[in-house]
C-alpha cells in the first residue's frame, strides 16, 4: 500500500480570494513505513503573503521571490501523488488550494481524480469526539515530540502527521502484543509495546453501585418473569 502524507502552506485562508500555495511537503509511506522519498518545494505565489499567514509559517515575500512558480513544479508533484492514498489533516483546506492551482493549468485533473484522499482530522474526531484534534493537540495526546514546531512548515507538519497517523491507526492494524508488553511474531513494528502499568483500575463507589442496582431493578420490572440477566453475572470486584 502506497500512502503520501501531504501538507501545504499558503498566502492566506481562501483560494477564492486569490490566495496561493507557497509550500508543499509530501512524504511517501509504503506498507506503513516511511520510504525516504519526499516531495518538498517552496513556491513563488506571484502575490504578497498576508500578515496573519506570515505569523503562522514565517515565509516572507522576499524569501519566496526567487522560488519556482506552481506551474514549474506541477508535473513533478502530480507524478509523486498519482495513484497514492493521500493523508491530509483538514483535507478540505489543502484540496481547495491544490485544485485552485491545478485549474490555472490547462488540462490538469483535480486531486481526487488522481489519488484517494483520507482526512486525518475526520479520523481523529471519530476516535476522540468532543476533544481538540489539531495537529498540536494530537502530538500531545500521542506523545509525539513537536518541540521544533515554533512555526508551521509543510514538510515538518507532514513528518509529525505521519507519526501521529501511525499511532492513531496502529492498534487497529496489528493486535500482536502479549500482556507482558513483548511484541508477538508478526506484530507491526510501528505499534508501541503494551505497557500494562499505565492501565488505571477504578472501582465503583457506593452511590454508583446504588444507581446500578436501581437500573437492574427497573430492567427486571420491565422484563417480568424473564428477570434481568445481569443479576446472574458476578458483581464482586475482580
Amino acid at each position: 500500500m502506497r500512502q503520501v502524507v501531504l501538507d501545504t502552506e499558503t498566502t492566506g485562508l481562501e483560494p477564492e480570494e486569490g490566495h496561493r500555495i507557497i509550500e508543499i511537503g509530501c512524504l511517501e509511506m509504503i506498507d506503513r513505513q516511511l520510504s525516504g522519498r519526499q516531495f518538498h518545494r517552496y513556491i513563488n505565489p506571484e502575490r504578497s503573503v498576508e500578515s496573519g499567514a506570515l505569523t503562522v509559517h514565517g515565509l516572507s515575500d522576499e524569501f519566496l521571490s526567487d522560488k519556482p512558480r506552481f506551474a514549474e513544479v506541477a508535473d513533478e508533484f502530480i507524478d509523486f501523488i498519482r495513484g497514492a492514498e493521500l493523508l491530509i489533516h483538514n483535507a478540505a483546506f489543502d484540496l481547495g488550494f491544490l485544485d485552485s492551482e491545478l485549474t490555472r493549468l490547462e488540462g490538469s485533473p483535480r486531486i481526487v481524480d488522481m489519488a484517494e484522499v483520507h482526512d486525518t482530522l475526520a479520523l481523529a474526531r471519530e476516535l476522540h469526539p468532543g476533544q481538540r484534534n489539531s495537529l498540536d493537540a494530537l502530538c500531545r495526546r500521542y506523545e509525539v515530540d513537536n518541540s521544533n514546531r515554533a512555526l508551521h512548515g509543510a514538510l515538518l507538519d507532514s513528518e509529525l502527521l505521519a507519526e501521529v497517523y501511525l499511532l492513531m491507526t496502529g492498534g487497529q492494524v496489528a493486535l500482536g502484543l502479549d500482556l507482558d508488553g513483548a511484541a508477538m511474531a508478526g506484530a507491526d513494528p510501528s505499534v508501541p509495546a503494551f505497557d500494562a502499568s499505565r492501565l488505571v483500575r477504578k472501582n465503583a463507589d457506593g452511590a454508583e453501585l446504588e444507581a446500578h442496582r436501581a437500573l437492574l431493578d427497573k430492567i427486571a420490572g420491565i422484563a417480568g418473569d424473564r428477570g434481568c440477566i445481569w443479576d446472574g453475572v458476578e458483581s464482586e470486584p475482580r
